[in-house]
């Protein structure tokens, strides 16, 4: 999946979901969700109906647990499939009084708060499942020290994928992987030296891959910068941050070392050209790695393609929240429902688990519970890779910009490396403050 923020008629919707729940008198009701027994998975729930809400393209994602579910308790599950854009129906929806009883939502803190958790969500808090998590796992899916989502999935891991062919024509060896940005680009100039590709794919087309080569750049700002932002104690108008925006325009777009039609490429468009050797690499999520998955084995992508993390001044790879990585559950007021919701999430993360990451041949959330076998090398380098990866924005930024849609702008020449930073920050201030932020 890709990252996006949230539209801003997502903010809407968020605010006037936030004045309905606190008239619902089941919203604020913290007895039902308040220390739980032990959740047995399998206990029969025989004439239990349950709904869950995914996107349009993730509606598959949860069928093999819910067969599984159904099969061994005799509930009922339901999926529905939200229309797209999810991430702005979703809080529409939930705004006119609708709710499921289970949710795929983003557990990142820029995102988690547009359903207003606090007063709609169960907290998660002691579940069986939470301690089996991965650290990093284990920080998405909080707000304000309370867990509200069950994290299902790994977030996805931006990262650089390369042809090995066309590295082997440029004369790169593993050896040649670099340790920064600075690095990331020499390699690319070396491809487009040494070789008829060009260094890197840029979708222009479809805008929002256009936000990666800044987050990489980002990665020395510490958390203490992060924590200041979120105060209105520092800006997106930061030199380092305009200096990375600059840097993608000068030294890699104005440079030549994308592909000629940048302007117009497309995120499927990157995968055909990765694939032929238009390209040498592309800086982009694991949802670019599905597409490849789709259409070529495992042996073929080991031959073709390969995966290195890179930071601003690291071998860092960064970690990337989407919404099919958690899932929440609704405070309805019929307590049997919510217990079965904590029953599916118990049954899920429990004794279903490793037939379920089988099934969707994803990597594991749980140390104890193996990666299955047969995943391309791309794949197993980003799980070596996630322990120590750093958060892109989305995790680490109470508001997460439209900053794709701002570089879009600039690769059309209407808005300066400054205008796409101020951009960023009067949109950050301006739903940070409707949010009712701190500082804002």
């Amino acid at each position: 999946m890709k990252t996006r923020a949230l539209p801003a008629l997502a903010l809407i919707c968020a605010c006037a979901l936030a004045a309905t729940a606190c008239s619902d008198p089941t919203a604020g009701d913290s007895g039902s969700d308040a220390e739980q027994t032990a959740v047995n998975p399998t206990a029969r729930l025989d004439g239990v109906k349950l709904t869950m809400w995914t996107a349009q393209n993730t509606v598959n994602a949860p069928k093999q647990v819910v067969e599984a579910f159904e099969k061994a308790t005799g509930a009922e599950v339901e999926t529905q499939a939200i229309p797209d854009p999810y991430e702005s129906n979703v809080p529409t929806k939930l705004a006119s009084g609708d709710r499921p009883d289970l949710m795929f939502w983003q557990p990142s803190i820029s995102t988690l708060p547009f359903v207003q958790p606090q007063q709609n969500l169960l907290t998660l808090d002691g579940e069986p499942w939470e301690s089996e998590l991965g650290d990093t796992e284990r920080s998405l899916g909080v707000i304000d020290g309370k867990r509200y989502a069950a994290i299902v999935t790994s977030p996805a891991m931006l990262g650089v994928y390369y042809n090995k062919d066309v590295f082997e024509q440029a004369g790169i060896a593993e050896k040649d992987f670099p340790k920064s940005y600075d690095e990331l680009l020499t390699l690319g100039r070396k491809v487009v030296d040494g070789t008829d590709a060009a260094g890197f794919y840029e979708a222009g087309g479809d805008k929002w891959p256009l936000q990666w080569q800044m987050q990489v750049q980002l990665t020395d700002l510490d958390q203490q910068w992060w924590d200041g932002l979120n105060q209105n104690k520092e800006t997106w108008t930061d030199p380092l941050v305009v200096d990375a925006i600059k840097k993608y325009k000068e030294k890699l777009l104005d440079a030549g070392l994308a592909q000629k039609n940048y302007r117009t490429g497309t995120f499927t468009g990157q995968a055909d050209a990765l694939w032929k050797g238009e390209v040498g690499m592309v800086l982009n999520v694991t949802s670019f790695q599905s597409q490849l998955q789709a259409k070529y084995s495992t042996a073929e992508i080991d031959k073709k393609i390969g995966w290195f993390p890179v930071a601003n001044s690291s071998a860092t790879g960064l970690y990337s929240p989407d919404q099919t990585n958690g899932v929440v559950a609704f405070k309805t007021g019929d307590e049997k429902r919510q217990n079965a919701a904590r029953q599916f999430l118990a049954f899920w993360l429990g004794p279903d688990y490793a037939d379920y990451i089988k099934t969707m041949k994803i990597p594991s959330v749980q140390p104890s519970v193996p990666t299955p076998d047969g995943l391309p090398q791309a794949s197993k380098a980003q799980v070596a890779a996630l322990p120590e990866a750093i958060g892109v924005f989305q995790a680490k930024a109470i508001v997460a910009p439209d900053t794709h849609l701002y570089l879009g702008d600039m690769i059309f020449d209407k808005k300066s490396p400054q205008q796409v930073a101020q951009a960023i920050q009067d949109q950050f201030a301006q739903v940070a403050k409707a949010q009712g932020a701190p500082g804002f």
